[in-house]
């Protein structure tokens, strides 16, 4: 499974129902995630900005950059956002076994004890999501894509995907890491300013 569309197709929900594509809700609440960190520049900058709107995210890491920027993941927590999983070495599913995928998922979770994950790339096969269903996690997955990390889409078009493809209950991909940085650091504010005018509220995944 592996989506670029900016918004996730509703078939594609459907196909998947076991999995957590947004949190509908009445109150007017977002969830922003932040994928393939820590990074010491990027997922920094990203808490502060993130805190000049007292805005709370989900950031799913790469145990491998937990090993590399221990401080900055601790961080993550001192500022009282959630993490999850996001695979050790960030693998992609269909290129790997169950088995290894699932070692490498454990071998993440031992430097972040956490039951929400993430699959890089959104590969996972049906395999192993009923496999990591079994050991209690929940697949996290998005219904908006900023595709931030792609260098043929403007600053201009990150924000605009998001804006437009956003509403109360909505779970939406950035990336804190360098690839991604010149993007996310445009629209992030702007998304962050545009919802909270309007009376939304930027929560963390908690389930």
């Amino acid at each position: 499974m592996n989506f670029t569309p900016s918004k996730t197709p509703l078939v594609v929900k459907k196909m998947f129902p076991n999995y957590v594509w947004d949190l509908p809700n009445s109150q007017k609440e977002i969830y922003l995630t932040f994928d393939d960190g820590p990074t010491t520049e990027i997922t920094n900058w990203t808490l502060d900005v993130l805190k000049q709107f007292d805005a709370k995210a989900t950031f799913f890491c790469v145990g491998d950059n937990i090993d590399k920027h221990p401080q900055v993941f601790q961080n993550i927590i001192d500022h009282g956002h959630v993490f999850g999983n996001h695979t050790h070495n960030h693998i992609k599913g269909w290129k790997s076994s169950t088995q290894t995928y699932l070692n490498n998922i454990e071998d993440a979770s031992k430097l972040m004890p956490t039951k929400l994950f993430r699959p890089p790339y959104g590969q996972i096969t049906p395999k192993q999501g009923k496999n990591l269903i079994k050991l209690g996690y929940h697949i996290i997955m998005w219904n908006v894509l900023s595709l931030d990390w792609d260098s043929t889409v403007s600053k201009e078009s990150c924000l605009s995907n998001v804006i437009n493809n956003t509403q109360s209950g909505s779970i939406i991909v950035f990336h804190d890491s360098e690839k991604a940085s010149k993007n996310m650091k445009y629209a992030l504010p702007k998304v962050l300013e545009h919802f909270s005018s309007k009376g939304y509220v930027f929560k963390s995944i908690m389930i």
